[in-house]
């Protein structure tokens, strides 16, 4: 009872996700030709706003490994000129954090702050 009430003092083990750095512009058009056979995801993440830093900690808890994409992880503050040319190759607006899914080599769905959680990857894949 008491570990269900105040948790269990084992270390709990940590869940990896298959994250991809994004951080050269020269990655978008790769990204975009390999979205013509696999669902592609880009996570734009502020490492200085908490918000960010809550809504990746909850789509890691409730992330599929499963999921046939290819994750991409852009630090959106160490690598600025590649966050604005997402935004201009994909035709979305900035918005931190967020999360683009793209197919066919178009953005097909994105969300940014807890609609990211919200999304339902299943669907794009």
């Amino acid at each position: 009872m008491f570990k269900k009430l105040f948790g269990s003092s084992e270390p709990k083990e940590e869940k990896i996700l298959p994250w991809i750095a994004l951080n050269g512009i020269d990655q978008l058009d790769a990204i975009a030709e390999r979205s013509k056979g696999k669902t592609q995801l880009i996570f734009k993440h502020s490492t200085r706003c908490g918000i960010s830093r809550m809504v990746m900690n909850q789509f890691v808890a409730a992330y599929d490994l499963d999921l046939n994409a290819d994750l991409y992880y852009l630090d959106l503050l160490s690598y600025r000129e590649v966050s604005n040319e997402v935004g201009y190759k994909f035709e979305v607006m900035h918005e931190s954090p967020q999360l683009l899914v793209i197919r066919n080599g178009v953005v097909v769905a994105h969300a940014s702050h807890g609609g990211i959680n919200d999304m339902d990857l299943v669907s794009f894949v």
